[in-house]
């Protein structure tokens, strides 16, 4: 069964970061193997610009304010124009009205949701890929299907290619810092003071998305570290980085979702309050170290968190192991198979 036009309307800036629109570029390649997608975007950042192109995604944008009945009624008469088969929406803005606005149009909605925020849920299709989603949490039309857990986890196919990793190091040195697109308060930059502190016997990779304001303060910094360190920007593959670390420090966001899926022992730093339950949840698990908030963290506590994975080959083999269970990289394959058979 063939399938037809697909429009995403999820958007990046600085203070958002790129997380939705990048975790639906899983289910737009998926997509994509037999369909076109389109992007609908009103806020982006460059680097996300660059990766449509690359990517060979139709990308439009739209002057509108973010989830205003004008930002509905322009995804309506894109999604007419394209005679879309689904419309995917991605982003806390886009409230309870704004799905009741595309649903009137008689369109067909898949919703991506974090955390049952809002009081009621009209789209078709609403998809909760955190392990800890659950049905009671979700008042909803008798009509609306539920998608939710690990099961339906997005992610992107350089990571399936490469698969997960099968050894862990007997000695961690090789550790990769990554708090998301944006990291508007520069969680990074303590992350980084702190590597120090294990000494000088390894490597850091330090990675930033194409919207973080702090790139110039983090190359200077990441030059004072007194080992072999690099920052990368925004690059093109993230699994290959990954694959490459013994312990990765990052945010609680769809990161997470990716080190699991590879094997990769991760310590989590919340960076916004969206990410508190996904991190503890990830944490119960034993896939994770979490750490909790940013602003509590002390850069003292986060090199002695390190220094507590670094220091077990046992731990840290448990942590892959049980990454590796979570997720099995079938999910975005999943959610385009119940769109395309969903009457």
């Amino acid at each position: 069964m063939s399938l037809d036009n697909i429009l995403i309307r999820a958007d990046a800036s600085t203070a958002i970061g790129s997380g939705h629109v990048m975790r639906c570029l899983a289910l737009a390649k998926a997509w994509s193997k037999g369909g076109r997608v389109c992007y609908l975007t009103a806020e982006t950042i460059a680097a996300l610009d660059e990766r449509f192109v690359e990517e060979k995604i139709r990308h439009e944008r739209i002057s509108v304010q973010p989830g205003s009945p004008e930002d509905a009624e322009q995804t309506v008469a894109w999604a007419r124009r394209l005679q879309a088969q689904w419309v995917v929406v991605d982003g806390y803005r886009f409230k309870p009205d704004y799905i009741h606005a595309l649903k009137m149009a008689r369109l067909r909605v898949l919703m991506l949701d974090d955390d049952a925020r809002f009081d009621f849920y009209e789209a078709d299709v609403v998809l909760n890929q955190n392990i800890d989603a659950s049905v009671e949490s979700y008042k909803r039309a008798v009509s609306t299907h539920l998608l939710l857990g690990a099961n339906y986890v997005l992610l992107r196919p350089e990571f399936l290619v490469s698969g997960p990793r099968s050894e862990i190091a007997g000695v961690a040195r090789k550790f990769l810092v990554t708090m998301g697109g944006s990291d508007s308060e520069n969680v990074t930059a303590k992350v980084v003071r702190a590597l120090p502190r294990l000494g000088n016997d390894f490597e850091a990779t330090v990675v930033v998305g194409g919207g973080s304001p702090h790139y110039e303060a983090l190359q200077a910094l990441v030059k004072t570290l007194p080992v072999k360190a690099r920052l990368e920007r925004s690059p093109a593959n993230m699994a290959p980085i990954m694959r490459w670390t013994d312990v990765a420090i990052a945010a609680a966001g769809g990161t997470c979702w990716e080190l699991a899926f590879l094997g990769v022992p991760m310590i989590l730093i919340t960076l916004s309050r969206d990410q508190e339950r996904n991190a503890a949840a990830i944490s119960r698990t034993g896939a994770a170290l979490s750490l909790g908030w940013h602003a509590n963290l002390s850069e003292q506590e986060i090199g002695d968190a390190i220094k507590s994975v670094i220091n077990s080959a046992d731990r840290r083999r448990a942590m892959s192991e049980r990454g590796k269970a979570l997720i099995d990289g079938q999910g975005a394959a999943r959610v385009v198979e119940f769109l395309q058979n969903c009457v």
